[in-house]
Formats: C-alpha cells, structure tokens, sequence
C-alpha cells in the first residue's frame, strides 16, 4: 500500500510525532518546575555564559519583550542572574546561578531519559539515520540548529480558526 493511501505523510507523522514528544517533554519537566522555554533558555545559557539578553533573543528569535518575562521568572527562581555586561553598560549579560547549573544537570538526565522513551523501538543504527535524515530536513527548511522553532510565537496570539458558514 502506498503511503497515501495508508495516510502516513512523512509532514504529518513529523507533526504527530512532534506533537507528541514535545508534550511529553513538557510533562517530564513538570517535576523540576521549568517550561520547555525556559528549559530550552537553560540549555543556551549554559553553552553561552554571559550573552547579552539581546543576542539570546536573537539567537531563539524570540520578541526581547517576551524574553525579558521568561528571564524574570527565572531570575525570581534564582535559575538566572542579570548583570551588567562588560563592554556595553545598555545592556544584561546572563549567567546560571548555583542552583541554575543543578537544574541542567537535572535536565540533561530528563532530556536523555526522554530521548531514551521516544525512540525505545528503534535500533542504534536506526537512531543514528533517524538523526541524520531529520537533520537534513531541519537543514532544508532553513531552521536554526538547536532552537526551536516555537520560540518565534512565544507571547503572540495564535491563529484563529476558519470561519463558518452555520
């Protein structure tokens, strides 16, 4: 059977399996109180200390309004500490606190576990390919490696459904 007529678009077992993964993901984030952004925002800071708030934006293409109040949440968390940047006194560089380094060891563990449950019915070898072609299509849609694409409408309202005609 041809996988149109089974229905398995390769887009939509994409969006399903996303859908999926990224809902479970924010499940097992609920015991260390984080939300996948902030947990997304943890993961940068700790392979970027002393970013200013302005190129974290950038980088996540994120509004800088939107992430000034994930920011705040995580400074009153004391998960992120602001400080004046050493070249440009306009702007915050970030940096983890103590407790901000503890949670992304914690989260590391979570994201493997994670990994682990999603892709338990397939092989090594499969996941290596799963990987690589999932890459080449990440790659081929202009996406920025390592951010996800939800950071974009963080803040925005989102899209209406269609109007009907009852």
């Amino acid at each position: 059977m041809s996988s149109e007529k089974s229905g398995a678009f390769a887009a939509f077992l994409l969006a399903q399996v996303g859908a999926h993964a990224a809902k479970r993901f924010a499940e097992h984030l609920e015991p260390l109180d984080l939300t996948p952004p902030q947990a997304g925002i943890l993961r940068r800071l700790a392979n970027s200390a002393g970013i200013s708030q302005r190129d974290l934006a950038g980088r996540l293409g994120l509004h800088p309004s939107r992430l000034v109040a994930i920011l705040d949440e995580m400074e009153a968390a004391d998960l992120v500490v602001r400080q004046p940047h050493p070249e440009d006194r306009r702007l915050y560089s970030l940096h983890l606190t103590e407790k901000g380094k503890e949670r992304m060891v914690e989260l590391g563990r979570v994201a493997r576990q994670h990994n682990e449950s999603l892709c338990a019915g397939l092989s090594a070898d499969e996941r290596t390919q799963l990987t690589a072609l999932l890459q080449k299509v990440a790659d081929q849609q202009g996406l920025t490696r390592g951010v996800h694409p939800g950071y974009s409408t963080l803040g925005k309202p989102g899209p209406r459904p269609p109007a009907t005609d009852h």
